[in-house]
């Protein structure tokens, strides 16, 4: 893999959930004047402009959604009303929303349901309106001085929903306080809170690793996907990773207990979880002895999956996790 600076981090409040008012912007209306040249009699009214559409813009910022968090209506400008001398109104400019990849767009008005996927990409979310007639355009040869002229049609206004779905490429997942923040930190330039408590995350952190975005998800309990614990919120976020890393804690008594109770509420959230490509780490290697972590390694024999212990610690330890994310990103370029 290239070898670049990990100069990108995250470490944030993430909002992932809120409502909004967005409401386009109305058509401006047409114009009624005549031409007052002597000779050059007749209608000159010009139409009014269109009304600014609502669009959203696809970014890299995960914490984008942020900006929704206390403004909860957005208005794109109106159209302009037509002038005389056969001039139309100007166009509302289009206001552009910027949001994160992964952010699912819901219309609460018709129910219909849009995504983001990738970055620069532009969804329209609510329409301009057009602008009315002016008088000009209402001439005929029988109607040579027409005083007729069309308002200006109402823009869309929605009630929508956006909903972050973070596309990560490896998530880390497990219990609480199993070392999740700690690698997170070691591994990239984020900065989350560690602590030897429970429930230290409460909101996923993101760090990047020589371009792979890798995600800490907050620890989850029994019963998470049930509303349990605070993993329950976080475990939609787990859909768009790509990869798993799994990890255990050497200070557990029952390795294998840990990993299927994780593994069951995956399961219980979406079957589709348990597919993923999943490596599993044994955290925090360095509180135990060589001997107590080989009887722990051997518990988790019956899985038939590679087991890689690990602690930050260990420089040995750490080069084999590089190695793996390594891999995952020679992969994910190869198909980029």
């Amino acid at each position: 893999m290239t070898n670049v600076t990990n100069d990108l981090y995250f470490n944030i409040m993430l909002i992932d959930d809120v409502k909004v008012r967005m409401t386009a912007g109305k058509g401006g209306k047409g114009a009624v004047n005549f031409n007052k040249n002597l000779m050059e009699l007749g209608p000159t009214g010009g139409s009014g402009g269109h009304g600014a559409s609502i669009w959203a813009e696809g970014i890299s910022d995960l914490g984008a959604l942020g900006q929704f968090r206390f403004k909860k209506e957005f208005h794109a400008e109106d159209g302009r009303d037509g002038r005389g001398q056969f001039r139309d109104g100007p166009d509302g400019e289009d206001l552009v929303l910027r949001m994160p990849v992964g952010t699912v767009i819901h219309n609460l008005t018709s129910g219909q349901s849009q995504e983001i996927t990738k970055v620069g990409e532009k969804i329209l979310v609510a329409k301009g309106g057009n602008g009315g007639k002016g008088n000009f355009l209402f001439r005929s040869a029988k109607n040579t001085s027409p005083e007729q002229y069309q308002e200006g049609l109402a823009g869309e206004s929605f009630d929508v929903r956006l909903e972050l779905k973070m596309i990560a490429d490896v998530g880390f997942v497990g219990l609480p306080n199993v070392g999740k923040s700690s690698l997170l930190n070691e591994l990239t330039n984020a900065h989350s809170k560690v602590a030897n408590y429970r429930f230290t995350t409460l909101e996923p952190n993101l760090g990047t690793y020589y371009g792979l975005i890798l995600a800490d998800i907050p620890g989850l309990i029994e019963g998470a996907s049930e509303g349990k614990g605070l993993g329950h919120k976080f475990l939609k976020h787990i859909e768009r990773t790509k990869v798993l890393f799994h990890f255990l804690s050497t200070g557990s008594e029952d390795l294998l207990a840990d990993y299927e109770t994780i593994r069951k509420e995956l399961g219980a959230h979406n079957p589709e979880l348990l597919a993923k490509p999943e490596h599993i780490l044994i955290s925090k290697t360095d509180m135990v002895t060589p001997e107590e972590l080989k009887e722990k390694i051997k518990s988790l024999k019956k899985l038939k999956k590679e087991i890689t212990p690990i602690s930050i610690l260990d420089e040995e330890s750490m080069e084999k996790v590089k190695k793996i994310l390594n891999k995952i990103g020679d992969e994910k370029t190869a198909t980029n």
